[in-house]
């Protein structure tokens, strides 16, 4: 695997190069198990992760991956310890659910997510973006960031204000609050799947999210009573749009639980997704500097410095391209959900056994050597229109596939691109002296101290000196 030492990922390096042995524990916590896969992994179709409990099958050929998701999923349901670790997180959200009740809920819930809700959505967005610009600038040049942080709290007011509109204001603490102390029910360890002990660990991380999330919860049941008693005077948010959400055939809605059961299903699986994307999106263009300014220069010549808008987003290619590139190699999940194989079956002419665990992980897929040139370099010209036409379909999973793709993909790529837009033109970060980057990935992929940088003032007179050739000559 080659490329350019400033295109890559900081802490990723070569994989090793070869397996560290069943007690190189892919569940390990306090890490990122995935810098663990051998080299092997990213050139082979199947690759068999050891394991002293479960050996996985990391599963990287494309037409393998769409079997598994897409033509014969239901023989591969999730994990049952990944379904019972989601519910104690979200309870009977989209995450938590699989079979008759996850359909009738995903079939609920998908007007709520569709392209003209989402274009409704994209002011909250954007004017919350722009506050935030406006906190930024306040600030001396020079100051020192912690982009993760900054980005977990934007990304946490733009949910909130897309989601309670008016009302968002008294949720931001409470939620930021009940999401800073949950990370810590996130970490599993060896003892997490043992006998005996894994069940209790399991009830006690349960009843720790309840009781953290107490306050949030008695805010939304609040706000769903309130907007029940007077549908007609509640503003178009995320939240009303669920309140009267209706299976098209049964006319049933959701009840106030599992109302509240999607909106934490929406605040922890978009919030932190986001923020960790857009952290990755800062680190890559502070070590590519040629690739921020002609993002600058599209913006600027789309924009001419004025807010986005939804309208502008098809305008801006490489805004997009920047985006999805990001998601390729610092994807903010890096494994697909595990799933268990219930009847034999053939992946990529090899044959798998009934019981055994499948895993389809976007880390090693979209870096796999079969796949794509130059896998490790930050390259966004490869999805510009046109670049997806040389690679399968199922190479490039950041937000799944088949029926179970991430059903706020769209919500998530919008806002993501109108915060981009509205402080890439007015601001550079640089990553702080001496940082070091070092990887944690539990569900979500993020900088495990952090991510110090510098912040500074971008001028218009920066825009206007990359050109396509410098940036192919520097990938």
């Amino acid at each position: 695997m080659t490329g350019d030492v400033e295109s890559r990922l900081a802490g990723v390096g070569e994989p090793p190069a070869r397996s560290r042995g069943p007690f190189a524990e892919f569940y390990s916590s306090g890490k990122n198990p995935y810098e663990s896969i051998p080299a092997a992994a990213y050139r082979q179709p199947i690759h068999r992760i050891k394991s002293i409990f479960n050996p996985l099958t990391l599963v990287s050929d494309p037409d393998a991956v769409r079997r598994v998701l897409v033509e014969n999923v239901a023989n591969y349901p999730k994990n049952a310890f990944e379904r019972q670790f989601f519910s104690a997180m979200f309870g009977a959200g989209l995450l938590g659910l699989d079979g008759p009740l996850w359909r009738v809920h995903r079939k609920v819930m998908a007007p709520a997510f569709d392209p003209r809700s989402v274009a409704a959505y994209s002011q909250a967005m954007a004017d919350s973006a722009a506050a935030f610009a406006e906190r930024w600038a306040s600030r001396p040049d020079g100051a020192a960031l912690d982009i993760a942080e900054e980005m977990k709290r934007l990304t946490l007011e733009v949910i909130c204000r897309t989601m309670f509109s008016d009302e968002a204001d008294r949720l931001i603490d409470i939620a930021g609050d009940a999401m800073r102390i949950s990370q810590s029910a996130l970490d599993f360890t060896v003892l997490d799947f043992l006998p005996v002990i894994g069940p209790r660990r399991m009830r006690a991380k349960e009843d720790g999210l309840h009781a953290q999330f107490a306050a949030m919860d008695s805010a939304i049941y609040g706000m769903i009573e309130a907007r029940r008693g007077n549908l007609t005077a509640a503003p178009r948010d995320l939240l009303t749009r669920l309140i009267e959400a209706e299976d098209p055939e049964s006319g049933v809605g959701l009840s106030a639980e599992e109302i509240r059961d999607e909106v934490m299903t929406i605040f922890m699986a978009g919030h932190e997704t986001t923020a960790v994307t857009l952290t990755w999106v800062w680190y890559a263009l502070s070590r590519r500097p040629e690739i921020a300014t002609r993002l600058v220069d599209e913006l600027e010549g789309v924009l001419g410095g004025r807010p986005p808008t939804h309208a502008d987003l098809a305008a801006l290619p490489y805004l997009r391209a920047v985006v999805e590139e990001t998601m390729r190699l610092y994807p903010a999940a890096p494994g697909i959900s595990v799933r268990d194989c219930l009847a034999d079956d053939v992946l990529a002419g090899q044959p798998i056994k009934a019981g055994a665990q499948i895993l389809i992980s976007p880390w090693v897929l979209h870096r796999h050597e079969s796949l794509w040139e130059r896998p490790l370099d930050f390259d966004p010209t490869r999805f510009l229109p046109g670049g997806a036409e040389s690679r399968p379909r199922f190479a490039y999973l950041p937000f799944g596939a088949g029926p179970r793709v991430c059903i706020g993909g769209n919500l998530a790529m919008t806002e993501a691109s109108l915060i981009l837009a509205v402080l890439a033109p007015r601001f550079r970060l640089a990553l702080a002296d001496g940082a070091r980057v070092k990887l944690r990935a539990v569900i979500t992929l993020y900088p495990e101290d952090g991510l110090p940088m510098i912040l500074g003032r971008r001028l218009r007179s920066d825009a206007g000196t990359a050109s396509g050739a410098s940036l192919n000559s520097a990938a």
